[in-house]
């Protein structure tokens, strides 16, 4: 059977040469179906799943420090599946927009062993956030089930290969090394997501395996992430699933001063905002507000 070609549809090509993702005339295109059965199983409720995000590190922006000890990492994890979770984001190397230091695949391994199998054996999905393809491979191994790679295939050359390889779905999140507010930050995207799609398409990627994210405050300008949440809708062109992870982002106090542990209202208005977008899964440090929100929303919209 010829494998589906991964790419914008013809008709939305064609807008781009002014707006890289111009509304079009006709609906945005329907997400492929998804292949694997996990994320069959994620994007197939009547409401956007809740990925629940657990950080062992020393350093994440939001709660960096709180869980790198095993134990505290595993209570958390349990918190957040009786929360409602739907699928659990483990990342061992903070990835914050804002000054975060890099380390080794070594030391990703290392804070990860200690609990990705416990974690795992809870009975939810777990995600790996690493853009290295080693600590993939060694998390894939250990049961999670979907890579979370902030550079979406465009920093480890062998990531592509590697998750075509194994058949694992794929969150593909649009990044920049630097900002830049002089940007059309919507064609940025666009590109970057074209991008990443022909790469994957040249690793043998089946559509039905990837999950587009804008990238909420990386690389960006508080004023483009606001941009991006409001012209999500425009990147259903590309007919893939959508996350968002505006979580405790600064740039909801650049609307309204605080710190990222008061940013539970702007987080939630956010992912309302997403999910009336298009999102089909929610990525938040705040599991049991942010499915209590997600549901009630979905309740009033089937009321109409």
């Amino acid at each position: 059977m010829r494998r589906r070609a991964l790419h914008l549809d013809s008709h939305a090509r064609t807008a781009q040469s002014d707006r890289m993702i111009a509304t079009t005339s006709r609906p945005a295109p329907a997400a492929a179906p998804a292949d694997h059965p996990v994320l069959r199983g994620l994007l197939s409720r009547p409401y956007p799943a809740v990925m629940g995000v657990l950080n062992v590190t020393p350093d994440s922006f939001s709660d960096g420090g709180r869980f790198i000890a095993p134990e505290r990492a595993l209570a958390q994890a349990r918190r957040m599946v009786a929360e409602g979770a739907d699928i659990i984001d483990i990342g061992a190397e903070s990835t914050r927009p804002y000054g975060a230091q890099p380390v080794s695949a070594d030391e990703e391994l290392n804070r990860l062993q200690p609990i990705l199998a416990d974690v795992v054996s809870l009975g939810v999905p777990v995600s790996i956030d690493s853009m290295k393809s080693a600590v993939v491979a060694w998390a894939l191994d250990a049961g999670a089930a979907i890579a979370n790679d902030i550079w979406g295939l465009q920093r480890d050359p062998d990531m592509a290969r590697l998750l075509a390889a194994r058949n694992s779905p794929v969150i593909v999140m649009h990044n920049r090394d630097r900002v830049d507010a002089d940007i059309d930050i919507m064609k940025d995207i666009a590109a970057f997501f074209t991008r990443s799609l022909e790469i994957a398409d040249k690793a043998g990627f089946s559509p039905g395996n990837i999950v587009l994210d804008p990238g909420i405050g990386f690389g960006k300008t508080p004023e483009q992430s606001l941009t991006a949440l409001a012209r999500l809708n425009e990147l259903r062109v590309f007919g893939l699933p959508l996350l968002v992870g505006a979580s405790r982002k600064r740039f909801i106090s650049s609307v309204v001063p605080s710190e990222p542990h008061q940013r539970l209202g702007g987080s939630i208005a956010a992912h309302l905002v997403a999910a009336k977008g298009g999102a089909r899964i929610i990525r938040t440090h705040d599991v049991s507000e942010t499915v209590q929100a997600l549901r009630v929303a979905a309740a009033i919209e089937d009321r109409r």
